[in-house]
């Protein structure tokens, strides 16, 4: 189910065949948007950039793009309008907000299939992506302020990625080190640190970078290596998320682990709905895949077959992509066009 909220451009979303669980019309200020929706359930919201108070302020964006989700907003621009430059829309960008665009075929489009950083990095690149009097950003905000370079690695700030178990052994360990080799071809040794919490499995890997923390000093073992521009974080039985930006959950699709989760934990699904769920060492059948997700109710982030860790693998790169830790350099004439994403 969707949301939409609405001004000037009503008419136009008005003509969406889409499921509606809430919609609201009028203006509003982003921190009303965001208390009125940081715990409301929805698949996508759709927002008529007309109905946010000072939409051409480039702040106000991001104060939706730390309070909710972005993958989850289709941004609905007037077309014409002063926010159709390549430099506002590269600070879009910067902010985090992949899923613009000028036309009601684009929010179609963008509701089926979000886009990624692969799909808009042209427009950062061409607009620069820099946003002057930058408000101050606490450490608990969503996104901390992080911001984007042009290169194939994104980040210019520390990024911390935690993966946690939602099955027992599903794989954080092995995925974690799978990680830290791609993301290292990428950033280099010393940029790229792996931390497992209340564990000493790292050990066997004979790697430097690849270190052990406990629950009391996690956060001053994050802070060491403040310098690094990944932190990989193997949470284990750690509980508290918040020392990471993004935390992804692994599942592995077995009736046994899949009953000793549910038995463990009531309602499970229901409260990691709306997170990034990986299917991972998977071997299910699509129809199979239909059905778990349909029985839980919810919808797998990305599916990885049992890989093979002594090797590169491409399906690994192609999550981190989607997480949004690198980008493939490979780009078709399409979407080096600058406005190629309001033509869809």
């Amino acid at each position: 189910m969707n949301v939409i909220i609405a001004n000037e451009q009503q008419a136009q979303v008005a003509n969406l065949d889409i499921d509606v669980i809430k919609s609201i019309t009028g203006t509003y200020a982003a921190n009303e948007i965001v208390e009125m929706f940081r715990t409301f359930f929805y698949s996508k919201m759709v927002i008529d950039v007309t109905a946010l108070k000072n939409y051409n302020n480039i702040h106000t964006f991001r104060t939706i793009s730390e309070g909710l989700d972005p993958d989850k907003i289709v941004f609905f621009i007037p077309e014409g309008s002063s926010l159709c430059t390549t430099k506002f829309l590269s600070k879009l960008v910067t902010l985090g907000i992949y899923n613009f665009t000028t036309n009601l075929d684009g929010v179609k489009y963008l509701l089926k299939k979000s886009n990624t950083y692969n799909d808009v990095a042209h427009i950062q690149k061409a607009g620069g992506g820099v946003i002057d009097d930058p408000l101050p950003t606490s450490d608990d905000s969503p996104l901390g302020g992080i911001k984007y370079s042009a290169g194939q690695g994104l980040m210019a700030r520390t990024i911390k990625l935690g993966v946690r178990n939602l099955t027992e052994h599903s794989g954080a360990t092995t995925l974690i080190y799978m990680f830290k080799k791609e993301l290292t071809a990428i950033f280099g040794e010393s940029k790229v640190i792996a931390i497992e919490v209340n564990k000493n499995d790292f050990e066997f890997y004979s790697d430097a970078s690849m270190v052990s923390a406990t629950s009391e000093n996690i956060r001053s073992m994050v802070d060491r290596y403040s310098g690094a521009s990944v932190i990989l974080i193997d949470l284990n039985d750690h509980a508290d998320n918040t020392i990471c930006d993004e935390v992804i959950y692994l599942l592995e699709p077995s009736v046994l682990k899949l009953n000793k989760l549910t038995k463990k934990t009531k309602d499970v699904f229901g409260k990691i709905r709306d997170k990034k769920i990986i299917l991972n060492q998977n071997i299910l059948s699509n129809s199979d895949i239909a059905e778990l997700e349909y029985e839980a109710g919810i919808k797998f982030f990305y599916h990885l077959p049992p890989l093979n860790d002594r090797k590169k693998n491409e399906v690994v790169a192609s999550l981190l992509e989607k997480i949004g830790l690198i980008k493939n350099s490979d780009k078709s004439e399409t979407s080096k066009m600058i406005f190629g994403l309001f033509r869809r």
